[in-house]
């Protein structure tokens, strides 16, 4: 078995231990990431429990406790796969999952200085509003390089020299102390999607695009929704987020294709799979290595 088989087996036994739990409502049980309105949904997300091994756990966490706890299993899977792939993608990279405003990061620490104005200025905040001051769910940084390691190999870069004074990514030519890192990714772990929420991830990605002065950081979402129609309303169109990551996609494709009246709910999957806006967990740290 590969070692990103395994890494995602441990991402899906952490969520069934840590976050799915069923509950009860008229005689039907349900996992909490289902809507209890569905018929549809209760049927696959129950599926997926079936085909993922969840142990059945009784009771009910709150909405917040569930998305940090879906938060925090994400990103260490992200880091612990992306970290094998060190010799494809190498540097010294950094993976969070608590609340960190985009000011912190190399493309966006300008928007610290507008921040602090607008604060200060109803005027500003009024016509400008603070909704550029992004706090992504889980990031991937990478930091910038000491002079040393650029001229590892030989010499590229000269101190005294008036040769690439102006990159960032030379950790001699930043003045913060330390160092502010560059946003190589931003994703939002969404655990189910309503259509409230997926307009909140797309607002945040237009932010992220308009309001960079470097390179653009890849952008985008992590969810356990087992409807394909909900999941459309993020993954479908282009231009603001790169592709949606599901965390068990054949998986999804299965149950979909095993419940009655399902075949709708599949062609939905089936487009938004063959039009590469729709892919697995396990695709995703390979996509981070682009």
């Amino acid at each position: 078995m590969t070692r990103l088989t395994l890494l995602r087996d441990e991402y899906h036994r952490q969520i069934g231990l840590q976050i799915v739990r069923f509950s009860d409502n008229k005689a039907k049980s349900y996992p909490n990431f289902a809507d209890s309105g569905s018929r549809s949904s209760i049927s696959i997300a129950t599926h997926l429990c079936e085909a993922l091994g969840f142990p059945r756990v009784p009771g009910r966490l709150d909405g917040q406790r569930t998305g940090k706890l879906f938060e925090g299993l994400t990103c260490e899977f992200v880091s612990k796969a992306f970290e094998v792939l060190q010799h494809l993608r190498p540097g010294a990279w950094g993976y969070r999952s608590e609340q960190t405003t985009i000011c912190n990061f190399t493309q966006y620490q300008h928007l610290e200085v507008l921040d602090t104005v607008v604060g200060t200025n109803a005027t500003l905040a009024a016509a400008l509003g603070r909704d550029y001051i992004i706090t992504p769910d889980v990031v991937v940084v990478r930091y910038p390089v000491p002079d040393d390691e650029i001229n590892k190999h030989e010499p590229v870069v000269d101190a005294d020299a008036s040769v690439a004074r102006l990159t960032q990514f030379r950790a001699a030519n930043q003045t913060d102390a330390p160092c502010r890192p560059f946003l190589h990714a931003s994703i939002s772990c969404k655990w189910t999607i309503r259509s409230d929420r997926s307009q909140n991830t797309r607002t945040e990605a237009l932010n992220l695009i308009r309001n960079r002065k470097g390179p653009l950081p890849h952008i985008v979402a992590v969810t356990a929704e087992p409807l394909p129609m909900r999941i459309a309303s993020l993954a479908l169109g282009t231009g603001d987020l790169d592709c949606v990551y599901h965390i068990a996609l054949p998986e999804l494709r299965d149950a979909c294709g095993a419940i009655d009246g399902g075949e709708d709910q599949l062609e939905m999957l089936d487009t938004m799979i063959e039009g590469n806006r729709l892919r697995d967990i396990s695709d995703l740290p390979l996509d981070l290595a682009v």
